[in-house]
């Protein structure tokens, strides 16, 4: 466990390891995040390597889906190479792979699928009703504000983005009620540069946050459960629309199923204004010393 490195300002943390050093046209170096337990963050790599993909296309074929695995820890005191492979581009579509490495071992694989804006048909689901306000709702920092500890800090004072449950959080102690559902507004802790790729890539490291918790949370377990033991194995989105992080976003996640060791947890992004932004589908491995 390292001691907690809570950078000054975490908005401008996140900007900075989203700005990729380009070393040729289609690789790129990264930097890392601290981590409380040395590993680097999913939802670091995973936006990393779409800011790495976007890079390879022309401006205005924005990201619409992408499907990626996490296969080895990395290491948060190790820059990170990400290589693309160019594997399409269509009149309307174009498809990119990346590798994310660590002292050429690949700690990360992701394909993504970019398209023009056109007009078709539109539907997408409702945002739950009555929850209550973001504003009304505990941040972890005051949640947190009593404890010292590497994680908790970094729960409290490093992420970028305040995180309010609607319900218990599950920080600490379990939920009373063993619910597969949950739903968490989220917002960035101080203003994001008006930039898409960055809005977008930001979207995609913070779809990483919380999401295991609706399995979790159907177990009784909390992130304090003795020897727990979780990690992400994959990890796909979907956009639908371009996120405005001006204003509280709400993820609303569900897990229909876990078995051995693993669950599979789905999520749905909304706006404040119940537009649906993003869809989120990622199976973790959550291994229980007393379910071993």
């Amino acid at each position: 466990m390292q001691d907690s490195v809570i950078p000054q300002d975490p908005v401008a943390d996140l900007v900075r390891i989203l700005d990729l050093e380009q070393q040729s046209p289609t690789t790129f170096l990264g930097q890392t995040q601290w981590m409380p337990h040395g590993r680097v963050f999913g939802g670091q790599v995973l936006s990393q390597s779409l800011v790495a993909a976007t890079r390879t296309l022309e401006p205005g074929r924005p990201v619409h889906s992408l499907h990626s695995y996490f296969l080895r820890p990395g290491d948060v005191t190790k820059p990170i190479e990400f290589e693309v492979d160019i594997l399409r581009d269509g009149r309307s579509f174009s498809a990119r792979r990346v590798q994310a490495s660590q002292e050429g071992k690949a700690i990360f694989s992701m394909i993504a699928s970019f398209q023009d804006s056109s007009a078709g048909m539109t539907h997408s689901d409702s945002m739950p009703e009555n929850l209550p306000a973001p504003e009304t709702l505990p941040s972890a920092a005051s949640i947190l504000s009593n404890f010292d500890h590497p994680i908790t800090n970094y729960w409290a004072k490093a992420r970028p983005f305040d995180l309010r449950h609607a319900g218990e959080p599950i920080y600490l102690s379990a939920a009373k009620e063993q619910s597969a559902k949950q739903c968490v507004w989220f917002k960035p802790i101080s203003e994001l540069p008006a930039d898409e790729g960055i809005e977008v890539a930001s979207l995609a490291y913070a779809s990483d946050y919380s999401i295991l918790e609706s399995i979790m949370r159907r177990h009784g377990v909390s992130w304090a459960h003795k020897g727990l033991s979780s990690a992400s194995l994959d990890h796909a989105m979907w956009f639908h629309e371009k996120p405005d992080f001006s204003d509280w976003l709400l993820y609303v996640q569900h897990s229909p199923a876990a078995q051995n060791s693993r669950g599979l947890a789905l999520g749905q992004i909304f706006n404040r204004s119940g537009s649906l932004v993003a869809s989120v589908a990622q199976e973790g491995m959550l291994r229980i010393p007393e379910l071993s």
